[in-house]
């Protein structure tokens, strides 16, 4: 009904009159990507002679964005430091070279936060984005470019990482679909700063899309090959689905109350599910959840089989130069002259202290195994938990620094493995979106992807800022 070329330019048109608000796209391509599109419609104008065309390109045309953290050629590559700002990427990453492959056309790169490793996106390099809903909120972070331009109506599939909650936090705050699939199925070849050692193991590359249905095709481009390790030709039947909730962590010191609404969005899940499905939602409180934060820390820093030490952020910060100071940047910081952002600088001085105390941390490892075993055994082939995506609907500005370790709600599955999909569940009081995470055992990605097509269809799911 519509040419590759209209679709493309109206995207552009979008990005054009919103962006100055949000600040998410911090590189654009439109020139190319109009091109691209001009190449679209001369294949499809040539047909209808390949009937496989949809097998070979099955997201030809589909405008798409990339977390700048990631390798998209002649874009840059600076994940927020300052020392990086003249990268410019010579090739793709693995997964954007996949999506290009299948037809995406790539609009431009979004920004995150510095290193990838904070829940606000905001750096010295690009500034700081703005939530849709509220330009006064955080959109959450690392892929937070990504969250705020999916909310605006400024892109069709966003490519996101996660290590902590980077995918699933910024879709809830921002009111879209992520998904954290299970660990080691998409590669994360050609992003800065890729993962090392005992990381390897949590770090997940994967889909953040405005519409449930559109995760699990983009999912199988993501995952190549390795997508036969997931069972997403499965039929899944919801009324056989073993529903579990648990409304929240069981109260840990480090992370605030879960919010009001956050709660009732939740029961209202549990009253649809159990109306109109006819299940039974089994209330369960996992009693290691408590020390989410501490198990995710600990886990983070732990040496692979191999004894390899995790990569100190403080080298990081450095990039291949003298590794940063964090002291010494923080008394920049004070007197406006340091290159780095306060979480940067705080995440630098908490990294010693997590290595002063090696018993408590082994302590930790271990039970994060045995959390692991516990929830692998609860979930079964056929379980599903809902869990909250975070404690609070997206903060404003700057009050993370506050309530630093927050993201443990979304963090603890990452070094347990399992996949994840972040859910929308509309709008809260104040206009801002809720959300729910759907929690699967390893390799169960097919279950949380129909739940979540499901709620979709029962709750709106993405609702346009603005709209309300």
């Amino acid at each position: 009904q519509v040419t590759c070329i209209e679709v493309v330019e109206a995207y552009v048109e979008r990005i054009k009159e919103v962006n100055p608000l949000i600040n998410a796209v911090v590189k654009d391509r439109f020139e190319e990507a109009l091109q691209e599109a001009q190449q679209v419609d001369k294949l499809l104008s040539e047909g209808p002679g390949d009937d496989n065309l949809e097998e070979k390109f099955p997201l030809l045309g589909v405008p798409i964005t990339v977390k700048e953290a990631f390798s998209l050629y002649g874009m840059p590559n600076t994940s927020g430091l300052v020392s990086r700002r003249n990268v410019i990427a010579t090739s793709d990453a693995t997964v954007v070279s996949r999506l290009k492959q299948a037809g995406a056309i790539p609009l431009g790169v979004t920004n995150c936060s510095e290193l990838c490793m904070w829940y606000e996106s905001s750096n010295r390099v690009y500034g700081r984005t703005n939530n849709p809903y509220d330009l006064q909120r955080i959109v959450g972070g690392s892929s937070g470019g990504e969250g705020s331009v999916l909310a605006a109506a400024c892109s069709v599939i966003g490519v996101g990482s996660d290590i902590g909650g980077s995918i699933r936090m910024p879709a809830f705050f921002n009111g879209v679909f992520g998904h954290k699939p299970t660990t080691g199925v998409v590669p994360n070849d050609g992003q800065f700063p890729n993962a090392r050692g005992v990381r390897t193991s949590y770090l997940c590359t994967g889909p953040m899309c405005r519409y449930a249905e559109d995760l699990e095709p983009v999912l199988r481009v993501m995952a190549g090959p390795g997508v036969s390790k997931l069972k997403l030709n499965e039929e899944v039947s919801l009324e056989k689905i073993k529903f579990h909730c648990m409304d929240h962590d069981g109260g840990s010191i480090f992370v605030s109350p879960v919010d009001k609404e956050i709660l009732q969005a939740q029961k209202k899940v549990v009253e649809h599910l159990e109306s109109d499905l006819g299940v039974q939602v089994q209330r369960v409180a996992i009693h290691k959840m408590k020390y989410s934060f501490q198990i995710w820390s600990a886990m983070m820093s732990s040496k692979d089989s191999e004894g390899q030490e995790a990569q100190r952020f403080t080298d990081l910060l450095g990039d291949h130069g003298k590794p940063v100071w964090p002291l010494w940047e923080l008394m920049k910081w004070l007197v406006g002259m340091s290159s780095h952002t306060l979480p940067a600088i705080a995440l630098g001085l908490t990294e010693k202290l997590v290595n002063l105390n090696l018993s408590g941390k082994a302590k930790l490892v271990s039970m994060g195994k045995s959390l692991q075993e516990e929830m692998e055994a609860l979930l079964g082939p056929d379980g599903v938990l809902l869990y909250p995506s975070h404690p609070t609907i997206a903060p404003k500005h700057h009050s993370p620094i506050c309530m630093p370790f927050n993201f443990a709600y979304t963090a603890i599955f990452n070094v347990l493995g399992l996949p994840v999909t972040q859910c929308p569940l509309g709008l809260g009081s104040e206009g801002l979106p809720l959300g729910i995470q759907l929690v699967a055992a390893a390799y169960n990605d097919h279950l949380t992807l129909a739940v979540a097509r499901y709620l979709e269809k029962a709750f709106g799911g993405w609702v346009l800022p603005g709209k309300v």
